[in-house]
C-alpha cells in the first residue's frame, strides 16, 4: 500500500502547475509618473500661419471681387428698378396726355397699362445699372490688386496709396468711357480721389485693429532708429579713417 498513488491527487496538481507557468511574473510595472519622467514631453503643434493673413480686410483677393461686385449689383438693381419705374411711368403719362381717358373703364385701363410700363421699364433700367456698377465696383477692386502686385505687396500689407491710385484711375477711366468735359472730369477725379482716400484709410484702421503692421506707420515709427544707425555707421567711419591714417604716418 506503501507504493500505491492515487491517480486524482496526481491530475489535480498538474492544473495548478500549468496555471502557475501561464501567471505572468510578479515585476513591479512601471507608474505613470515613471513614465512621464523619462519619456520626452509632447509638444502640441503649432496652428500653420494663415496665407491670408495680413490680406485686405482678412479676405482674399477673389473673395472680395466677389463680394463687391455682388453687393453693387444688387445695389445698382434697386437704385435702378426704383429710378427707371418713375421715368417709365412719367414718359407713358407725358405720351398720353393727348388722349386722356373719360369714363371710369378707361382710366382703369390706363393705370393699368401705365403700371405695367412702370414695372417693365424699372427692370429694364435696374438690370442695367446693376450690370454697369457690379463692372465698374469689380474692376476698381481689380486695380487695387494690380497697384499692390506692382508695387511688390501681393495680397498681404496693402495700404491706402494703392486704393487712392486705383480712385483715380477708375474715375478717369468713367470720364473717358462718357466722355466728359474738362470740368466734369476734375470733378469726377476729386470725388474718386475723395472715395480712394476714406476707402483705403478704413481699411487700413481695420488692419491696426487687428494688431497687423502698415508699411508707412513702421517707416515713420523707425525713424529715429535709422537716424541713430546712420550716425553710429559715422563715427564708425571716422575711427576706421583715424586709424588708417595714424598706421600710415608710422610707416613713414
Amino acid at each position: 500500500m506503501g507504493f500505491w498513488k492515487n491517480p486524482f491527487l496526481a491530475s489535480s496538481s498538474q492544473p495548478q502547475e500549468d496555471a502557475a507557468e501561464l501567471t505572468p511574473s510578479s515585476s513591479p510595472l512601471p507608474t505613470p509618473s515613471a513614465v512621464s519622467a523619462t519619456s520626452p514631453p509632447i509638444k502640441t503643434a503649432s496652428a500653420p500661419p494663415s496665407v491670408h493673413e495680413n490680406a485686405r480686410l482678412s479676405t482674399v483677393f477673389e473673395v472680395r471681387v466677389a463680394l463687391a461686385g455682388t453687393i453693387a449689383l444688387l445695389s445698382g438693381l434697386t437704385l435702378g428698378m426704383a429710378h427707371g419705374s418713375q421715368s417709365a411711368a412719367l414718359r407713358y403719362r407725358a405720351e398720353n396726355a393727348h388722349r386722356l381717358p373719360t369714363d371710369a373703364t378707361g382710366w382703369y385701363l390706363y393705370h393699368k397699362s401705365k403700371n405695367y410700363h412702370a414695372m417693365l421699364g424699372g427692370v429694364r433700367e435696374g438690370l442695367r445699372m446693376g450690370v454697369k456698377l457690379s463692372i465698374w465696383v469689380s474692376g476698381f477692386f481689380m486695380c487695387e490688386e494690380a497697384i499692390d502686385r506692382i508695387r511688390g505687396l501681393g495680397d498681404s500689407r496693402g495700404d491706402f496709396g494703392s486704393t487712392v491710385v486705383a480712385g483715380l484711375g477708375t474715375a478717369g477711366a468713367w470720364s473717358v468711357w462718357n466722355r466728359f468735359p474738362p470740368i466734369t472730369i476734375a470733378r469726377t477725379a476729386k470725388m474718386g480721389l475723395a472715395v480712394g482716400l476714406g476707402y483705403g484709410l478704413l481699411q487700413d484702421a481695420v488692419s491696426l485693429l487687428r494688431g497687423q503692421r502698415l508699411g508707412y506707420i513702421e517707416y515713420f515709427r523707425n525713424i529715429p532708429t535709422r537716424v541713430e544707425d546712420r550716425r553710429q555707421r559715422k563715427i564708425e567711419q571716422a575711427l576706421a579713417r583715424r586709424g588708417r591714417d595714424g598706421e600710415t604716418r608710422q610707416q613713414t
